[in-house]
């Protein structure tokens, strides 16, 4: 066997683990056993590995990569198992007045009745003192904190001050963290509430993180352990320790880091269903959205996957009122403790009856339920629902027994005077208006082209939720590959990711080298190899964000799963499928590196067909027919990086709309080589440049781009 990939999940009843082969990147074992509550977390990471290496006969020095996602950052925040936290805040002059305020963050509400409790003390830094930092310690673990937060106003310029506080608190065994590490934004309250975050969750994270690691040790593999991020990437153990924060929501990424990886989806929806709820990710252009989380109500600078969870899924329960279906969910046949009707293989429903039942106390006798002839009652599910009404294949991972499950469904229908499948299909047309309202809602808002929206089913109820969604809404859908193990698939395959974002009006090119140069440094400290780092810029000229995202495997490869280099005229089918064009009004404009870039030209008939209008689209490709971009009306030109100040920027100029107020450029995408550079967030042409000059500055004067530009 070559080398391999494992992944390591770890919920909250069951540790999940994966083996991929590091080349072709196919599922070759997977593992899954009840999470070690009892003996530690790090016991059950050790035996899942062992077995997973014995039964498949593999060497410890066959394993080149090896990470773990956790929900351990997330459930301590849910349970209130957190450190208590002192901050010092810090400022000088006419600044001292509102940062005294700004970094008194006061007790965080983590769920009802849960507090991450807080308590600051302010240090005037003109005349700053070792002195003065050790009585403020001192104050601050009178009032019983657990860790230290160091957070001073402007300290994104200048750390020092923060430093300063750090070092005094190592030196007296304390761990602290400083507002400089989290975020390099402005807005100190925001900047300062992030790092109290983090640092309530540094001593849980560190006992975790050591476990873990040791537990790895003992497996004499010698990969470097890594972690899963809440963006989808993966960083250090040593970058835990410091950033735990970023750990925060890392399961709801796995998921969908996993089916990107095996489906071509340029726009889409992503759906990872379990038994209780699902949670909806947007996929944009290849790339997953991404968002400012929050804690208690709180916005923090801690960026996360843009997540909408809804208690729908494959366990979901049916409600009744006046012996009409009014509901599906949100309570589920696993809260409840019953089985499903249609998984069970003990029961025979023939001549069983359905009524209602109370699945917990306190709720209401208003939930379906099939009462077997032994008196047990089984819960009637949306799962069911999907089973009856053929929307879940043979093989798939919610496939039920057909014949108990048409029992019970008859008797459900009798019960309700209206058929059985009369009754899934409202169960299913429920399910479907819940999930269309929320998924149209994500469509407008991320401007996803319907015409390319694919919906893409994970976790073991995907098929449940998707299928019968999708045909509802008109929009194709795929079942991602191991749809099952998708997040631990995900942790497997995951890339190293950094992001650094700052405060910059205007940023020059100087401002944009500086935060590329810093970025790539912190990503290979969180373990990637420089050689395979991607960079990119992006500036938000509304909020003056200058924004740098890094992304780099472990060791020297790119991802590449194994997929095949199609034709010209597979892409040109391709083309013409995403435009809604006929395949002969599609022609291929410019190739260059991994890039197609095709144009379709489609006829549309406007007042019953009095008027005829052609729409010119774009759609560029890669070299395994992912659709990557495709826009109407939209402009392109193909230069060499000699000819960039020349062709390029009267292209550019051509396509900016000027008024008397101002010049409007238009949104660029510039493909070259294996790199899509995204210029979308540009406000000016001199921001345009800049970014593109950095970028591009390793290309020789005769290699080939392709700009593409849209208003």
């Amino acid at each position: 066997m070559g080398k391999v990939r494992i992944g390591i999940d770890v919920g909250g009843t069951f540790t999940d683990a994966v083996i991929i082969d590091n080349d072709t990147f196919e599922l070759l074992a997977k593992r899954k056993i009840p999470t070690t509550h009892d003996r530690g977390v790090a016991h059950g990471v050790v035996r899942i590995i062992t077995l997973l290496m014995e039964e498949n006969g593999i060497a410890p020095e066959d394993v080149a990569f090896i990470a773990h996602g956790t929900t351990q950052a997330t459930n301590a925040l849910l349970e209130g198992d957190v450190a208590s936290v002192g901050v010092i805040g810090m400022a000088e002059g006419i600044d001292a007045v509102s940062a005294r305020k700004e970094t008194d963050i006061g007790d965080i509400e983590l769920a009802y009745g849960k507090y991450l409790q807080s308590a600051a003390v302010f240090v005037d830094t003109k005349n700053i003192t070792e002195t003065a930092v050790n009585y403020a310690l001192d104050e601050l673990l009178k009032k019983g904190a657990q860790v230290i937060v160091a957070s001073g106003a402007f300290s994104v310029d200048d750390p020092s001050k923060e430093l300063m506080v750090m070092k005094e608190a190592s030196r007296r065994g304390l761990y602290c963290t400083g507002g400089h590490e989290i975020s390099q934004l402005y807005g100190l309250r925001m900047r300062t509430r992030t790092a109290v975050v983090n640092a309530s969750l540094i001593p849980k994270m560190m006992e975790t993180a050591n476990m873990t690691e040791r537990a790895v040790r003992d497996t004499r593999i010698e990969s470097n352990l890594m972690i899963m991020r809440c963006d989808g990437g993966v960083m250090s153990i040593d970058e835990v320790r410091k950033r735990p924060i970023l750990t925060m929501l890392s399961g709801l990424a796995a998921g969908v880091a996993g089916a990107l990886m095996y489906e071509k989806v340029t726009d889409g929806i992503f759906f990872e269903a379990g038994g209780t709820s699902v949670d909806i990710s947007v996929i944009k252009n290849g790339k997953v959205m991404i968002k400012y989380a929050q804690v208690g109500g709180h916005k923090t600078y801690l960026q996360s996957l843009d997540v909408r969870t809804l208690g729908l899924a494959g366990g979901s329960m049916i409600r009744i009122k006046d012996g009409v279906i009014v509901d599906v969910g949100p309570r589920s046949a696993h809260i409840a403790g019953m089985e499903y009707e249609c998984f069970t293989q003990a029961e025979d429903f023939s001549g069983a009856a359905a009524g209602l039942v109370s699945p917990r106390t306190g709720d209401p006798r208003e939930y379906a339920a099939i009462k077997a002839q032994n008196g047990k009652d089984y819960a009637l599910t949306l799962a069911g629902a999907a089973n009856l009404l053929g929307y879940v294949p043979e093989g798939d991972y919610a496939r039920g027994s057909d014949e108990r499950n048409r029992a019970a469904w008859g008797a459900f229908g009798e019960y309700l005077g209206c058929g059985g499948e009369a009754a899934a299909r409202r169960v299913i047309d429920l399910m479907a208006k819940k999930l269309s309202a929320l998924v149209e809602g994500l469509i407008k808002e991320y401007e996803l082209n319907r015409n390319m929206v694919t919906l893409v089913g994970g976790g073991g109820s995907g098929s449940v939720v998707v299928a019968p969604l999708a045909e509802n809404m008109g929009i194709k859908h795929t079942m991602a590959k191991n749809a099952p193990y998708i997040s631990t698939i995900g942790v497997a395959l995951a890339m190293v990711r950094e992001q650094m974002e700052r405060t910059v009006l205007n940023p020059a090119e100087a401002d944009i080298k500086k935060i590329r140069a810093d970025i790539i440094e912190r990503i290979v400290r969180s373990g990637a190899n420089e050689s395979t780092v991607d960079v990119s810029i992006e500036v938000d000229a509304q909020k003056n964000i200058l924004r740098a995202i890094a992304v780099g495997a472990t060791e020297l490869r790119r991802k590449n799963p194994g997929a095949a280099e199609l034709a010209d005229e597979q892409l040109a089918e391709i083309s013409a499928q995403i435009i809604g064009a006929d395949k002969s009004a599609v022609s291929l404009l410019h190739k260059t590196g991994r890039w197609s870039l095709y144009k379709g030209v489609v006829e549309k008939k406007l007042l019953g067909g009095l008027i005829k209008r052609k729409t010119k689209s774009l759609a560029m490709l890669d070299r395994e027919g992912v659709v990557r971009l495709c826009k109407e009306n939209a402009a392109c030109l193909k230069f060499i990086k000699a000819q960039q100040d020349k062709a390029f920027n009267a292209f550019l100029d051509e396509n900016t709309t000027y008024s008397d107020a101002n010049a409007t450029i238009p949104k660029v995408f510039m493909f070259y080589k294996e790199k899509m550079l995204d210029l979308t967030g540009m406000q000016t042409a001199s921001q345009l440049y800049s970014v593109l000059n950095v970028e591009t500055e390793a290309l020789l004067p005769e290699e080939e781009l392709i700009a593409v530009a849209y208003k």
